[in-house]
């Protein structure tokens, strides 16, 4: 079944719960259009319980409107650089994937070879699929593998062509395996502070759901 989208909570998308604000019996609800248009939020790991929630591949997303970007960019060039973070959507008009494009490729030495590895909450839309395909034309240096926890509204039939024209342009679309959530837990993940590491614990489902989306991206791509 392709994602159900809803309004989530605050509380579980990563915002206060006081979204509404009130003298006496007035309530003031702050209107999506007062927030600023593309705000990003950028670091080198994200809270677990952003990670438990928004990571969790799940059939149906209720509540996760947002996207999480953990990346890993290899370069090769005069000298071999490891860089790594994670970007999140925190409002509906900015996009992650935009983002990284915008923000954190262009910091990245010219010219020279980049591998760079996405782990995503969710897999692209259609008009950040097409900047993808856009980005890997223009830069025959760049090679993109994305790792998506879940498919964005499979059934959609524009939705199936940007994932196609994704792979025609060269870039590697992966459903991610438990042990690819326990790989983004330890390194883009933060622990309580004055805590041990803890250890990944994975959630009722994660290997069946890995392979629902699997099969679901293998015939929509073949």
């Amino acid at each position: 079944m392709a994602e159900k989208q809803e309004e989530p909570s605050n509380a579980q998308n990563g915002e206060p719960d006081n979204a509404e604000e009130g003298e006496g019996k007035k309530k003031k609800k702050v209107k999506r259009e007062d927030l600023p248009p593309f705000e990003i939020v950028t670091g080198e790991r994200l809270p677990a319980i952003f990670f438990k929630f928004q990571f969790r591949n799940v059939e149906y997303s209720s509540g996760r409107n947002k996207t999480f970007l953990c990346y890993v960019v290899e370069t090769q060039g005069k000298e071999a650089v490891t860089s790594r973070g994670y970007l999140e959507d925190e409002h509906a008009a900015a996009h992650a994937e935009m983002a990284f494009f915008n923000t954190i490729l262009p910091t990245c030495q010219p010219g020279a070879r980049h591998d760079v590895t996405w782990y995503v909450s969710s897999s692209p839309c259609v008009t950040c699929a097409q900047r993808i395909c856009e980005a890997l034309r223009k830069n025959k240096g760049l090679r993109l593998t994305i790792m998506v926890g879940r498919l964005f509204m499979w059934e959609e039939p524009e939705m199936q062509a940007a994932l196609r024209s994704m792979k025609e342009a060269g870039c590697k679309l992966r459903i991610m395996k438990p042990q690819d959530f326990e790989y983004v837990w330890k390194n883009f993940v933060e622990q309580e502070e004055g805590e041990e590491a803890k250890s990944f614990v994975p959630w009722e489902d994660i290997q069946e759901n890995f392979q629902y989306y699997e099969e679901k991206l293998a015939e929509i791509l073949h």
